[in-house]
């Protein structure tokens, strides 16, 4: 092995001359050109503003890029000697015979790129884990999050013809067809909301909004319970509110139908604890994985779902709630920061293609009427990145009439949004003495 100081970074010259070569010659390689690589991708500072100068002509769409164009480009931008000159420039088409391997000679370029980035990142993390004052869990978090940049920042930009999509589009309904499952999604347990969406769909994002005491954090431990005790589908909660002990014994509570009041003063029956025991039982075996982190980072959310995906095949991850991240970006109003947290959620149910519920609470405006989508609290950007936005209302006391009791649960669920289906409410019953959701129709 050579001595690292005579290592020199990945790249190959033929290939980034033989790429601008071809992009001189026929404009049609600059769109393939660009699916792969940018002007930061070339080793040579000359090859680099050439690219620079072709990519200029281009989007003006004014005139070709050539020999003549490209070099008057450089110069009207000061940069022809630093692109090695007119001679450069026109040796460049002398490497290539014809630009029909275009996307062959961008491939490599691209590929040298990603590895000097690589090295750049593992040395960058080399140096500061000798810091002792950083914490190695935020060492392994940031090159995590570094890799993840990259990554994004190499997915090539692709199409579909119809010819190619049509197939496909049949083979799915043909399997939905004979499949025995009556909803495409993850279905939340709750059969009249399961009809109007079809469960929670893959790379989608979902809200559930709700003033404070309506019980947000409740139909989404009810939801995660019929997920993952019931169905057995591997399900994360992300809890940045309640301890992961508080939520353990309100899933206890509701599983066993035990009043939660008993349960934590410990007033219990003789007879309370077959059933207390037997539901324990059901929610040890399910693959429930809940991460209790008080304001938690936007970051570290992002790299803890992606380990569960990893590691236990979680398919839906709740976020209770959406407000309670914290933004890496301290410095930016709030609600830049939730525009910038919601776009990520967003992102990260596409990358994971997962669903992923997030709680979310309401503007103090909403108290008492039925909340609408611009209720939702700090953020307009959270309506535009979701999928699917739902609210819950419970009406209060003095707006009931007919002598009807305000403890008596019933309350509605509101489907305001649903970007590829219908909107609604359908009606869900709270049990307060098990803090749990259930079908209005199951109540006994």
């Amino acid at each position: 092995m050579p001595p690292l100081k005579d290592k020199v970074p990945p790249h190959n010259d033929e290939a980034e001359q033989a790429a601008l070569g071809a992009m001189l010659l026929d404009n049609d390689a600059i769109d393939t050109a660009i699916q792969y690589i940018r002007a930061d991708d070339f080793y040579s500072n000359a090859n680099r503003r050439v690219f620079k100068a072709v990519l200029n002509l281009y989007n003006q769409g004014r005139q070709r890029a050539d020999i003549i164009t490209v070099v008057a480009e450089l110069r009207q931008a000061g940069e022809l000697d630093g692109a090695g000159g007119p001679a450069y420039v026109a040796s460049l088409t002398n490497v290539v015979p014809s630009s029909a391997n275009i996307d062959y000679y961008a491939k490599i370029v691209q590929d040298c790129s990603l590895r000097r980035s690589l090295i750049k990142i593992s040395g960058e993390i080399n140096l500061r884990s000798f810091d002792e004052s950083i914490e190695s869990g935020q060492l392994l978090e940031e090159t995590q999050q570094k890799i993840f940049e990259l990554d994004e920042e190499r997915r090539t930009v692709s199409f579909k013809s119809a010819k190619e999509l049509i197939p496909q589009a049949i083979d799915m309904i043909e399997s939905l067809y004979h499949s025995k499952e009556a909803y495409t999604g993850i279905a939340s347990g709750f059969d009249d909301l399961d009809k109007l969406t079809s469960g929670f769909q893959k790379s989608e994002l979902a809200i559930i909004g709700a003033r404070p005491s309506v019980g947000k954090t409740a139909l989404a431990l009810s939801m995660a319970a019929h997920i993952s005790v019931g169905k057995k589908i591997p399900t994360a909660f992300f809890s940045l509110e309640m301890s992961d002990m508080a939520l353990a014994l309100r899933l206890i509570s509701a599983e066993a139908r035990i009043e939660s009041e008993k349960i934590r003063s410990g007033f219990l029956q003789p007879q309370d604890f077959h059933g207390l025991m037997t539901a324990a039982g059901r929610i040890y075996e399910a693959p429930l994985y809940i991460v209790d982190t008080p304001g938690m980072k936007l970051l570290d959310l992002r790299a803890q779902a992606r380990r569960l995906c990893v590691q236990q095949e979680v398919k839906i991850i709740f976020v209770d709630y959406i407000t309670l991240i914290s933004s890496d970006n301290y410095q930016l109003p709030r609600h830049e920061q939730i525009a910038e947290i919601s776009r990520s959620l967003k992102s990260l149910a596409r990358e994971l293609n997962i669903p992923i519920v997030a709680l979310s609470q309401l503007r103090r405006d909403a108290e008492g009427k039925k909340p609408n989508l611009a209720d939702i609290r700090e953020s307009g950007s959270i309506e535009q990145d979701a999928d699917l936005v739902m609210f819950l209302h419970r009406p209060r006391e003095s707006d009931l009439k007919g002598g009807k009791e305000a403890e008596d649960g019933t309350t509605e669920l509101i489907i305001a949004k649903q970007r590829n289906g219908p909107v609604g409410t359908v009606k869900i019953v709270f049990l307060p003495r098990y803090a749990k959701f259930v079908p209005f129709a199951r109540v006994n």
